[in-house]
């Protein structure tokens, strides 16, 4: 059985093919995303539940990334990376005028 209902994959596909999103998505990234993933784990999931064949019970794209390595709606990790090293204190320097 997959790892989430064929509607969850089906929303995520619609939310990622949105205006909104691809916009962020774009502002954020610089790239328009890939939403064909999504697409693929939907089909997948149908194709496990309208066949339910040995090759269809364990679909490889469902099982490889369930959803928490691709942003979505329902299994979204925080990907957020350091952008300046933390400091203890400021640097010594702090109260000169800027060039």
């Amino acid at each position: 059985q997959p790892p989430r209902s064929c509607e969850d994959y089906w929303g995520e596909w619609k939310h990622c093919r949105g205006l909104r999103h691809a916009f962020h998505h774009y502002y954020a990234h610089g790239e328009l995303p890939d939403c064909g993933r999504w697409r693929e784990d939907y089909e997948a999931c149908r194709a496990w539940e309208r066949d339910r064949a040995a090759a269809a019970q364990v679909p490889a794209p469902l099982l490889a990334c369930p959803g928490l390595c691709r942003p979505g709606l329902l299994g979204q990790k925080s990907r957020s990376r350091e952008v300046w090293k933390l400091r203890k204190s400021p640097p010594p320097d702090w109260y000169l005028p800027l060039d």
